[in-house]
């Protein structure tokens, strides 16, 4: 055993010899590749990420709405996936980053080994397929909160129109060299705290507005009837996926292996815990009670709210953004409530209102010692005075303008054609026999009625037949 692992060893360092001496020949042409090398499969692995998060928007939505409806809605998340790869891939990508100030486009393919526009350490394959599963995410906000009555056609038409021009023109005015990044203090937001999750959120609070409340939300005086989701724990498990991916989509908007990762990840983490926190606080002071689809929603509010300053705040300045974010969440939610807005799943209060908050907050809150060199943007409460926040106001304004423009068009226009809102039959049926002719759950035992077809004996001769367990036990 011993020669056997002397042998080992002696191969090994042969090994380091024969792989040494070419690296200290090459020098930094080998560094170099290797770094790129390993830029590369770190922003694959944290795209991987973001794109399985539409496996968490799935969960949370089908799981807060009704059973009748669960189908539909994971069909929706994964046509946002399917919609949102093709239209950002074939012309929505080439609008976000081709470099104009305002709205252009110029193909970006090349040779697959190409460096990406804006990011030349990544080939621009991987740079496109972890833009894509952004693209993704924004389409897919909309989804929960025109949940259980909107045609999935209409549906289908929106999710193109976001992935392939409605978020690739933000993309391109704040990461693609537009002028929102040339401002005199930039607009801060790096990774979508406005570019993702404000111009989903002011989608899905149009869309919703749009189309209406769900039959029997709210009753002719006005008062609100909940509607509960049929299964929580589906949707807390959708948080707990969306809660990993973050890490993907937080730290990977690095876009390179970089040791600033930590500091992004630890932010993200923290961020999310204080939400909680927030949510659970709102929750027991004006509900009486820990509620469990609030705190949930509050968590997501907190990951939300520190996305735009993951590179910008400090741990304390994130569990401060991240506290208020989810307490905005929870609040949010009844705010809406009372104003006869049905958004079944709180997509406004998480993405739109925590968004503009947490991106709002960078104008106070940005430490510039956060970043590794040191010269960071600074907020107000870092002496940087009122540039940095007027820069955000004015994207946070912009962008939200542009979203709801763009979508109340769209959502207009398929009102007018009768293409919108499913019928008040359908609506009762649910959606997934209605638009899909298959139900989320089936059946799976024979009624008492039907177990002669079956050749199955009766509930009565069963028991008999297993009488006998009784007598021995």
């Amino acid at each position: 055993m011993k020669k056997k692992l002397t042998r080992m060893a002696a191969l090994a360092a042969a090994l380091v010899a024969v792989t040494a001496a070419p690296a200290a020949a090459q020098g930094a042409e080998t560094s170099g590749s290797t770094l790129v090398l390993l830029d590369n499969a770190f922003v694959l692995v944290c795209g991987a990420l973001v794109v399985f998060m539409q496996a968490g928007f799935a969960m949370v939505e089908a799981g807060l709405t009704r059973a009748k409806n669960a189908a539909h809605m994971m069909l929706k998340n994964l046509m946002d996936f399917i919609v949102g790869a093709t239209g950002f891939a074939l012309v929505g990508y080439h609008i976000a980053f081709n470099g104009a100030d305002y709205i252009g486009w110029a193909w970006q393919w090349a040779s697959p080994t190409t460096p990406a526009p804006l990011a030349e350490n990544l080939t621009t394959p991987v740079h496109f397929f972890y833009m894509m599963g952004f693209a993704a995410a924004a389409s897919t906000i909309l989804s929960g909160a025109v949940a259980e009555r909107v045609k999935f056609s209409a549906y289908f038409a929106y999710s193109i129109g976001i992935s392939a021009f409605l978020y690739p023109v933000v993309v391109s005015w704040v990461w693609g060299g537009g002028w929102l990044s040339k401002l005199d203090t930039p607009f801060v937001d790096f990774a979508g705290g406005t570019v993702v999750h404000t111009t989903g959120g002011m989608a899905a609070l149009v869309g919703a507005l749009i189309l209406g409340p769900r039959i029997g939300r709210y009753d002719a005086d006005g008062n609100s009837t909940p509607i509960p989701g049929h299964n929580l724990p589906l949707a807390i498990l959708g948080v707990f996926i969306l809660l990993v991916g973050w890490f993907g989509f937080n730290g990977g908007s690095l876009l390179a292996a970089d040791l600033l990762i930590g500091q992004v990840v630890a932010v993200t983490a923290l961020g999310a815990a204080a939400g909680g926190i927030g949510a659970t606080m709102a929750s027991w002071l004006t509900l009486k009670t820990p509620d469990v689809t609030l705190i949930g929603n509050g968590v997501l509010g907190g990951l939300v709210g520190i996305t735009a300053g993951a590179t910008t705040l400090s741990i304390f300045g994130a569990m401060v953004v991240g506290l208020f974010a989810g307490m905005i969440a929870t609040n949010g939610v009844l705010l809406l409530d009372r104003l006869r807005i049905d958004d079944p799943v709180g997509a406004v209060p998480v993405h739109l209102f925590c968004g503009v908050f947490g991106t709002l907050a960078i104008g106070i809150l940005a430490d510039p010692d956060v970043q590794a060199n040191g010269d960071g943007p600074a907020g107000l409460l870092y002496g940087g005075g009122m540039s940095l926040m007027l820069s955000q106001i004015a994207g946070v304004v912009t962008v939200m303008t542009f979203s709801a423009i763009g979508t109340g068009v769209l959502f207009s226009v398929l009102k007018s054609l009768g293409q919108l809102r499913v019928s008040v039959e359908d609506e009762m049926a649910g959606l997934d026999l209605a638009e899909h002719s298959t139900p989320a759950y089936n059946d799976d035992y024979v009624e008492y009625e039907d177990a002669g077809v079956a050749d199955i004996a009766s509930i009565d001769d069963l028991l008999d037949d297993l009488s006998w367990i009784d007598e021995t036990v």
